[in-house]
């Protein structure tokens, strides 16, 4: 049985996170086919996901788009849960993986290269100066982390963007949490250097 399109958007309120008995009796649900159980393991997580899509891709669009893949991909897989770790972590990894696997074939694909604003002869404007300079350095910011390398850009937009610790990034990555210390130094070296 495949879920049906889950009506919820993603950025609506998030309810409280359930314990783990909760956790694994609502995988336990979905498993048996409640689409009910499903539709509240999307509201649950889906906001977080969305989030972590759309600072990984840069495109709300195609977060949305990924989220839903996501998404389906967990109902297919939720056999292979185990309950070794949260649902929210086990997610996260899907979504992870997802998302560096839609980046590589996107790579693949097409080479995508973002020329910089090379006229800013429009900022000219001393009152509104301030705020394109914020805007200018949040598109930096963002072309920057879209540089970085795969690996390194995943652990920053965890550890520095969603807050996870690098145990919890060593869980959703697949990688020891001393090469998620590595791969987030890496970033802000890299990081430090292309927003020179």
């Amino acid at each position: 049985m495949t879920p049906s399109k889950v009506t919820v958007h993603p950025s609506s309120a998030r309810p409280a996170a359930p314990d783990r008995k909760e956790e694994l009796a609502l995988v336990e649900r979905c498993r048996q086919g409640d689409l009910g159980a499903f539709e509240e393991l999307y509201r649950a997580h889906a906001g977080r996901l969305f989030s972590l899509l759309c600072r990984m891709l840069g495109n709300p669009a195609d977060a949305e788009d990924l989220l839903q893949e996501v998404f389906l991909a967990a109902h297919r897989k939720l056999d292979t849960f185990r309950g070794d770790s949260a649902v929210g972590t086990w997610l996260y990894r899907l979504a992870t993986n997802q998302c560096l696997d839609y980046l590589r074939s996107r790579a693949a694909r097409t080479s995508q290269v973002t020329d910089p604003l090379e006229d800013d002869s429009w900022l000219a404007d001393a009152g509104s100066r301030g705020l394109a300079d914020r805007a200018v350095s949040r598109m930096d910011i963002d072309r920057a982390v879209a540089q970085l390398p795969e690996g390194c850009r995943a652990a920053f937009i965890l550890h520095d963007i969603e807050g996870l610790e690098h145990r919890e990034i060593g869980q959703v990555l697949g990688i020891a949490e001393g090469t998620s210390k590595s791969q987030v130094f890496k970033a802000r070296l890299k990081l430090r250097a292309l927003l020179k």
